[in-house]
């Protein structure tokens, strides 16, 4: 009886030893399986942090300089001088030009004024006519066909000085005379980084680059205030210039006053044009990231349902 009663308290110690051991191999591989989570779940979190930081690092690559006229208060009364200017619109191929002659006696300059033109808008029944004065067209050979006078140069010339000739010729036929002459297309264009891209039409024939671009709502936030192009035609050959806003000398410069049909374009600055780069290659490597957290996801499911 003294034997079997050694044997079943061996065989009990025995059956303790393995359960002890059975529940330290289940806490120690349950440890092993909280640490391998919290450590995939810190890696999720740190990849999921990614897109936002290098989005974060992109969008504060470059500071933005958006001063005008930097160093203007430093220059002297003779550096200021020099960068006065006068300018005179010219008259170019294509240009309308409206030329309205008078004189003391009306009836005299009437047969250089041809009578006034009425139009009506297509489609509508009742509308009240607007006169329009008769208007010429300045033709490839830079001459206009004037009456009574004929073919008369134009191009080339200032308004005063196509006006100056007007009188000399007119004079055979009537004395003191005076001639007015407006341009009637006189237009610039601004595309780019600007507020409100577009046509603006010039009444008084003499615009300077910063008085378009604050008709047009100023530059945006990206607008490359150093490296402003300016693209005119000259009598039929293109011209290009540039402008740097940011530089007193711009009021110097022979782009400073716009001349008719100029196109003024703003490109984008540094930071803008970082940022259309990147987007592609954020798509890809945000795809990416997705892709591995959700393969770092499953991993973490399946480890986590096995220890259950």
């Amino acid at each position: 009886m003294i034997w079997h009663a050694a044997i079943y308290r061996q065989k009990h110690r025995y059956k303790c030893t393995c359960k002890a051991g059975q529940v330290i191999k289940a806490l120690a591989y349950s440890k092993k399986s909280y640490i391998c989570t919290h450590f995939l779940n810190q890696i999720i979190m740190k990849l999921k942090l990614l897109p936002v930081i290098l989005v974060f690092m992109v969008s504060c690559s470059a500071p933005k300089d958006v001063l005008y006229f930097q160093g203007l208060d430093k220059l002297t009364k003779e550096q200021l001088s020099q960068l006065n200017q006068t300018y005179s619109s010219r008259i170019v191929h294509n240009d309308i030009l409206s030329i309205t002659v008078s004189s003391w006696d009306p009836t005299v300059v009437t047969p250089f004024n041809p009578p006034l033109t009425t139009r009506l808008a297509p489609g509508i029944a009742e509308v009240s006519p607007t006169e329009h004065l008769p208007t010429y067209l300045v033709d490839s050979d830079g001459t206009i066909t004037f009456p009574v006078l004929g073919k008369v140069q134009a191009a080339g010339l200032s308004k005063q000085e196509l006006a100056d000739n007007l009188k000399e010729k007119i004079s055979r036929y009537a004395k003191d005379v005076s001639v007015n002459i407006n341009i009637v297309n006189y237009k610039v264009t601004l595309t780019g980084e600007v507020a409100r891209p577009g046509a603006l039409s010039v009444r008084n024939e003499k615009i300077s680059i910063i008085d378009a671009i604050g008709q047009s709502g100023d530059l945006t936030i990206n607008g490359n205030r150093t490296n402003i192009l300016v693209i005119r035609d000259n009598n039929g050959v293109k011209e290009f210039g540039r402008v740097d806003l940011t530089n007193p000398a711009i009021f110097a410069s022979p782009y400073y006053y716009l001349r008719q049909n100029d196109v003024v374009y703003v490109e984008p600055n540094k930071a803008k044009q970082k940022n259309a780069t990147y987007s592609q290659g954020q798509q890809f490597s945000i795809s990416i990231f997705s892709a591995v957290i959700s393969a770092l996801s499953l991993i973490t499911t399946i480890v986590v349902a096995s220890t259950k």
